[in-house]
């Protein structure tokens, strides 16, 4: 069973661009929780454009189902996720005026980094992924430095999905083979959607967990939040 962490920035844009609490940030990852969601995953950035370093702390406390905090690991990052102490962090590339994640990590010259970085976290009993393209070597990268699971980049699968669905999957396919193989645990996120994702799910091996959060907020708009996340619960393991 592959679970569904929902990525809730785009609600915090929503919240900031009017400067008060609506929407009410924490009420929908309560509802989320309880619409079937196995997961609430936040990025904080250095500019709080969205989720803001409180919300982060104030989300970890009320939280039932999994909480997972990714973002790049500079010391404010660092500190805060010691501070809250998720179930999962997961290390992503960005630089700190990034728009959006745009790819994963080169796990080879950055392995001194990511290695200290997740043995802290491990040290403090955190579960660290990396977010990674499906370069085989940077995948084996990721084993090297210590991490427990990967997340594959899927922007690439996404774009090409419309035209030639096998052509997209297989890398992530092979991907995921060697993970499974190397006993990494398999994440995956980046802009799939009601349309792409069942077909992801099912041709990837050992798949555990999806994040996904501009798609399904995009949709709840059209379809309700409680109705949107059915629908991609039913689109994973229906």
């Amino acid at each position: 069973m592959t679970r569904l962490s929902v990525n809730i920035n785009k609600v915090a844009t929503l919240r900031n661009a009017r400067g008060h609490n609506t929407p009410n940030l924490l009420q929908v990852a309560k509802d989320i929780e309880s619409f079937g969601a196995k997961g609430i995953t936040v990025h904080p950035r250095p500019d709080e454009r969205h989720i803001r370093y409180n919300d982060v702390r104030e989300l970890s406390s009320a939280l039932t189902v999994e909480f997972n905090v990714e973002g790049y690991p500079n010391k404010v990052f660092i500190d805060l996720v010691k501070e809250v102490k998720p179930a999962q962090v997961t290390l992503v590339p960005d630089p700190p005026g990034a728009l959006t994640s745009n790819a994963g990590w080169d796990t080879i010259k950055n392995k001194s980094i990511l290695t200290d970085v997740i043995t802290d976290f491990k040290d403090a009993g955190i579960r660290t992924s990396i977010f990674v393209g499906t370069e085989l070597n940077f995948v084996e990268g990721a084993k090297v430095v210590g991490a427990d699971r990967v997340e594959l980049y899927t922007e690439p699968y996404a774009d090409m999905y419309p035209s030639d669905k096998k052509a997209a999957v297989k890398p992530f396919v092979e991907a995921g083979i060697l993970a499974k193989e190397l006993g990494l645990g398999l994440n995956a996120g980046h802009d799939l959607s009601l349309d792409n994702l069942k077909y992801f799910t099912e041709s990837v091996p050992a798949l555990m967990e999806v994040s996904i959060g501009h798609a399904l907020i995009s949709d709840a708009l059209y379809y309700g939040l409680e109705n949107t996340v059915q629908m991609y619960l039913a689109r994973l393991n229906g």
